[in-house]
């Protein structure tokens, strides 16, 4: 199993290298950021930061999304980082929650995504491809690099547009019972489309917090159900309760939820986030002692997950990746 580390683009940018350059000592092989624009700042500027930084990490954004950049521009942005680091890209992709919700647009569609995906990683690579009805290729791309497109999502359109298209699944929760489900999905859809299932790539991506304080790590992983919730929302809309498409185990818990504040997106202080029981907190997330975590992660690397992503958004950020690198990389490495 792998471990990347997700930060969140706060300034000072300092302290994003700071953490990925530690997270690399310590035996993490990804470095991923949140990207929302405006919240944030801008996270392709402080990648290439990243990458100077380490000499093995492979950097990318956990998810950007195919609205609020030009498709040629993600693809320059994504090349020209190769060029410099000799190919330590990847890159998350999703419909756009925050990123596009907080500047007044509405998600993409999964169709729309999936064009972007193909013209993006097709640049990347020194192709020539067809963008909006022009025939284009990044003429400084030589042999070009293969970009991994890993894609996030929950529902059954999207878990069958990654069997059928993407060459990794994100589950953005460290459920089992949820990640069972959403998996076979996943590979069914790739199974059907003549694709080989073993060769998607399974990232589990969720908040992990070392500790023996099980009340204060709860009040600061409070905030990932409220943001899981926002997702499960739209979900719910569109499918109603049927069982077979958003499992109760997902869902259940967000008949409580009154709003969601995008200010406080992905941040401990969330205010809008009380509706969370402490029993979504520790299925969704991984807390407790680094036996807790070790235990956790070998159920979800025997279920499949290939990655692990820690959300490192608490008050015991160096704690947590000094516990990860000692105790937990290596256990499950072995």
């Amino acid at each position: 199993m792998d471990f990347g580390v997700v930060l969140q683009t706060d300034p000072p940018a300092s302290r994003v290298i700071e953490l990925t350059r530690m997270a690399e000592e310590l035996g993490f092989t990804h470095g991923w950021t949140f990207d929302s624009h405006v919240l944030w700042e801008e996270p392709f500027v402080i990648y290439s930061r990243m990458l100077e930084a380490t000499d093995r990490m492979i950097v990318g954004p956990m998810v950007t999304n195919p609205g609020t950049r030009d498709w040629t521009v993600l693809a320059s942005l994504f090349a020209t980082l190769n060029e410099m680091s000799g190919g330590r890209t990847i890159c998350g992709m999703g419909r756009g929650d925050s990123a596009l919700r907080y500047i007044g647009k509405k998600p993409r569609t999964l169709a729309t995504m999936v064009e972007s995906m193909r013209v993006i990683k097709g640049l990347v690579a020194g192709e020539e491809v067809e963008y909006q009805g022009t025939r284009l290729r990044i003429p400084w791309v030589g042999e070009g690099w293969d970009l991994p497109m890993w894609v996030a999502g929950y529902g059954p359109k999207t878990l069958a547009t990654i069997g059928r298209h993407a060459d990794g699944f994100i589950l953005q929760l460290a459920d089992p019972q949820i990640l069972e489900w959403t998996l076979a999905a996943v590979r069914q859809a790739a199974a059907d489309a003549g694709r080989d299932p073993d060769e998607i790539t399974v990232c589990v991506v969720a908040p992990a917090y070392v500790g023996d304080d099980l009340a204060h790590q709860r009040d600061q992983l409070r905030w990932f159900g409220g943001m899981v919730g926002n997702h499960v929302v739209d979900l719910v809309r569109r499918y109603g309760t049927d069982e077979s498409k958003v499992p109760k185990v997902l869902s259940d818990y967000i008949a409580a939820r009154e709003a969601y504040d995008y200010s406080h997106h992905g941040k401990p202080d969330n205010p809008t986030t009380d509706f969370v029981p402490d029993e979504i907190v520790d299925r969704f997330c991984v807390l407790g002692p680094v036996e807790a975590h070790v235990e956790k992660l070998r159920v979800l690397r025997d279920l499949g997950a290939d990655h692990f992503g820690i959300y490192l958004m608490h008050d015991d950020q160096e704690g947590t990746l000094q516990a990860y690198g000692d105790h937990v990389i290596p256990a499950l490495r072995d």
